[in-house]
């Protein structure tokens, strides 16, 4: 079958030539899956270079039918945008009916933020005296003090850590590096847990240089993360729904609302356009009108 060919195709191009991580490239072939999964459920035979706006926009209507919502629904239409562009690349289709394909409006969402208070309750409602709790303060200390995605800080090396200079080097999205300033509390922390507790586990070959390690001597992964968080949140008895991500959330906000500058703030983040820093705009108005909302006397 000629989209399975196509498919594997694209998959091979969103691996090596946009160099996206392995959940990205799933979330893409998903959605053209889906796609042929239509064309299967309603009797439709068409080939990649046969599909044409009207079919796409019938997809569209089908997966309303099944009760996905407007935010997914446009990630959809992202999606498929992406596979007939490459198409064009390969010659595979003429035109691309993808271009006049209207995606569902959408609200932006405002994510999740933790306040410097509820930040430091978290912090202090760790358990010392067990041996993962100075790992789990570091890994906190981390999150937020540098903003850091989940798959960076579990993938941060020994070899990483710039503390004299004040830095540490990320490897991020796309394999693309930045340098992160890192603040005295997260480096305070990590060389506490490097330097006194680290040394004394087992370190599983081949990770000899990942900083923050499991019981097992292996890197953490990203579910180990989300788990830590929500029981760190629970004890803290933090009721926003939270995700390892509010850390880096939190980080940028913070920064906006303290003044810094949008684009010192894009930089620590490593987003690719501004637009995607700019949310933190957003939620520093909303931080405003909030503030007003409860101090001002004509409320």
């Amino acid at each position: 079958m000629k989209w399975d060919v196509y498919i594997n195709g694209y998959k091979a191009f969103l691996k090596l030539e946009k160099s996206l991580s392995g959940n990205t490239v799933d979330a893409y072939l998903y959605d053209i899956r889906n796609l042929i999964r239509f064309f299967n459920e309603t009797g439709v035979e068409v080939q990649p270079g046969q599909v044409t706006i009207q079919h796409l926009q019938s997809f569209l209507r089908w997966v309303t039918e099944q009760g996905m919502t407007p935010r997914t629904q446009s990630r959809i239409v992202s999606g498929l945008r992406s596979f007939f562009k490459y198409l064009l690349l390969e010659n595979v289709v003429q035109n691309d009916p993808t271009e006049l394909l209207d995606a569902p409006r959408i609200g932006r969402k405002l994510p999740v933020v933790l306040t410097s208070l509820e930040i430091d309750t978290m912090i202090g409602s760790i358990d010392l005296s067990r041996p993962e709790g100075e790992r789990n303060k570091a890994i906190l200390e981390t999150l937020y003090g540098c903003g850091l995605r989940v798959t960076e800080l579990i993938g941060l090396k020994i070899s990483c850590l710039y503390f004299s200079e004040g830095f540490i080097r990320i490897i991020g999205k796309g394999n693309k590096e930045r340098l992160v300033p890192i603040g005295r509390s997260a480096k305070d922390q990590i060389t506490r847990y490097k330097d006194f507790v680290r040394p004394s586990q087992p370190v599983k070959r081949g990770n000899e240089d990942i900083l923050f390690l499991n019981r097992r001597g292996s890197k953490l992964t990203r579910a180990m993360i989300f788990t830590m968080v929500k029981e760190i949140a629970e004890k803290a008895g933090i009721k926003k729904v939270i995700s390892p991500h509010t850390f880096r959330h939190s980080f940028a906000t913070h920064l906006v609302e303290g003044g810094a500058d949008l684009r010192a703030v894009q930089e620590m983040l490593g987003h690719e356009s501004i637009t995607t820093t700019e949310i933190y705009t957003h939620l520093d108005r909303e931080y405003l009108r909030s503030t007003i909302t409860q101090f001002h006397p004509r409320k």
